[in-house]
């Protein structure tokens, strides 16, 4: 029997302290200071363990203005490697660290930023936690990572990556973020690294893979064989993080939100709110939470409204992203991936731009698609509806 004392109100709850909430945190606080917005983590940290990256093309300027604060590293360029091209581009890109999250939504929560608090059951109105403490809010906003559904079909980008020590100076000025000259394996694989401090870096070995299994240890590995195949010698490992992203195939996004259990409202990759080929979730984060912010009223079926219109619209003007991403999984051998994005990358700097964005522009889709095709043509056609991946009716 839960006493009186263990009820708490708020006019806004937090379920899961990931980078969706973490951002809709400091963007209530920021423009709806009077507000008591309480946010749960069932972990001793909000973020966790992640390192969260996007190019400066990706906002606009109003959104990249607030998240100024959480950028902890800011390169003036990038380079890519493939087996036939090499290219440097001039396009800023930008870190945040959970770290640096946490810190700031912290600060602006203080002690409404619960740790460790596990839920055990969520509704629209109220939250209940394993230690028979309620919360009753107005709004219960769901970002507790993807939910599972058939009615998506998706691929995966899974990664491990290693915060470390150098015993030497790399040399490396600005991020490497495909290093596909690696050996293929699993997909499309390649190699992602940061260049955090002279003789610090993050390093990841990345695969494009039909499916989610993460081999952990065969992944440290690959970087430990990576590091020293560059001539680098690891001092020391300081810290290592993993995800395992969604890259859409397909699906009836409709059918999705009618999957959902309750009408909880729910953001984040859990709105399929991310961008189709490179699984990130940033930038749509971030414009989610400044809608959010600058709702009328916040209730939980107000969210819940603007965030489902949001991620149904996003969902279809992203539809060639989609068809794209079929092509690279299923027309193409898995260790011919590369091809692929080997061919994209000799694009102009302004396309790739848009792309990453999710921006392109009608002769843009154009531009991908003429020339000599990377795929076969007969493996191409068969991956043109979204169907395909389904096996019935197009979706």
């Amino acid at each position: 029997m839960v006493s009186a004392s263990a009820s708490q109100r708020a006019d806004v709850v937090l379920v899961g302290g990931g980078l969706a909430n973490g951002l809709i945190a400091l963007r209530l606080k920021s423009l709806r200071p009077t507000l008591r917005v309480v946010l749960l983590e069932q972990g001793p940290t909000i973020g966790g363990e992640h390192t969260w990256c996007h190019f400066a093309t990706d906002v606009d300027a109003a959104v990249a203005g607030w998240l100024r604060p959480l950028i902890v590293h800011r390169w003036s360029g990038y380079e890519v490697r493939f087996p036939g091209h090499r290219r440097e581009l001039a396009t800023d890109y930008l870190a945040i660290t959970s770290q640096r999250l946490h810190q700031v939504v912290s600060a602006a929560l203080g002690a409404d930023a619960w740790l460790g608090a596990s839920v055990t059951d969520v509704n629209p109105h109220q939250v209940t936690l394993a230690d028979g403490r309620i919360l009753v809010a107005g709004a219960v906003i769901d970002g507790r990572g993807p939910r599972k559904s058939r009615s998506l079909a998706l691929g995966y980008q899974k990664f491990v990556g290693q915060g470390v020590r150098l015993t030497a100076p790399h040399g490396l000025t600005r991020p490497i973020i495909m290093d596909a000259t690696v050996s293929q394996e699993d997909g499309y694989r390649f190699v992602y690294v940061l260049p955090l401090d002279p003789t610090r870096l993050l390093i990841e070995d990345t695969r494009y893979s039909d499916g989610p299994a993460l081999d952990r240890v065969g992944l440290r590995r690959a970087i430990g064989a990576y590091a020293k195949a560059q001539g680098w010698t690891i001092a020391q490992v300081e810290r290592e993080e993993d995800g395992i992203l969604p890259i859409a195939l397909g699906g009836d996004i409709d059918a999705y939100w009618k999957g959902a259990r309750s009408q909880v409202a729910e953001v984040g990759l859990r709105a399929a709110l991310f961008q189709p080929t490179t699984g990130y979730s940033l930038p749509d984060a971030a414009r989610m939470a400044e809608a959010i912010a600058g709702l009328p009223k916040i209730t939980s079926a107000t969210v819940r409204a603007c965030v489902e219109a949001r991620s149904k619209t996003t969902w279809r003007r992203r539809r060639f992203l989609r068809l794209l991403n079929r092509m690279l999984f299923k027309a193409c051998a898995p260790d011919q991936r590369y091809r692929v994005l080997e061919r994209f990358y000799r694009l102009s700097p302004g396309l790739i731009q848009r792309f990453y964005a999710a921006r392109l522009t009608r002769w843009d889709k154009v531009r991908i698609l003429i020339g000599k095709p990377p795929v076969p043509i007969s493996a191409a056609i068969k991956c043109i509806g979204e169907s395909s991946v389904f096996g019935g009716q197009d979706a």
